[in-house]
């Protein structure tokens, strides 16, 4: 494992809110309020590769020089679905600009590997120096669905700097299948825990992050 791009957040709140969110006693509610303080945290430090101007503005007192977030690039938000949905009302609020383009998969239950269902990446891209990708998902376990999304993106020759993979949890497996393909890209996530156990799931973890922000576990 690359550990210089693996950025693993940690602070009070986080560390509270993935205690919140892991214990099986919690409910729906309390995952989902969670979530959303650990996917705001990580966002803010997701963006600190967008490029910023300088511009003169005047407060209710004075003229002064300011830096804001370029105007000339393109942020987009890809949420993996379902569980990646999580992120997006977090983001909306942090980058109202930013474009939200969905990207579905689920995992086969006996190989492991991604299927897809939906996919709202087709695009141009001209310019692709100018695309910054935050790829959001809760869970980094087998790494193969965050895999193809990279892809999507990479595919596109948008810069893999640009390029932002964002997991509340994370497992170091996934973590190595990622890098393989792609060594410089980075890794934001607030935990890499233990290991994957037999059907793909993380250690310690929280069992399946969409059954539990969706309450959908008895289902």
């Amino acid at each position: 494992m690359n550990e210089d791009k693996v950025r693993i957040i940690r602070n009070p709140v986080i560390c509270q809110s993935l205690c919140t969110m892991r214990n099986k006693d919690t409910d729906s509610q309390g995952v989902r309020i969670a979530a959303r303080k650990i996917t705001r945290v990580l966002l803010y430090e997701a963006s600190k590769n967008l490029p910023l101007v300088e511009k003169e503005i005047e407060t209710p007192i004075t003229k002064c020089t300011v830096k804001d977030i370029a105007n000339d690039i393109k942020i987009i938000i890809s949420p993996i679905l379902r569980a990646g949905l999580i992120f997006t009302d977090e983001a909306i609020d942090i980058l109202p600009d930013a474009c939200i383009r969905h990207i579905g998969m689920y995992r086969d239950e006996k190989t492991l590997k991604p299927v897809w269902y939906y996919n709202k990446v087709p695009m141009a891209t001209p310019n692709p120096e100018k695309f910054y990708v935050y790829i959001t998902d809760p869970m980094l376990a087998t790494g193969n669905s965050m895999l193809e999304a990279i892809r999507l993106y990479a595919e596109k020759n948008i810069p893999i700097e640009n390029i932002k993979c964002i997991c509340i949890i994370s497992a170091p497996q996934g973590i190595e299948l990622i890098q393989k393909e792609f060594p410089d890209i980075e890794i934001i996530t607030a935990s890499i825990d233990e290991r994957l156990n037999e059907k793909g799931y993380i250690i310690p973890g929280m069992g399946d992050a969409g059954d539990r922000i969706f309450n959908t576990v008895a289902e």
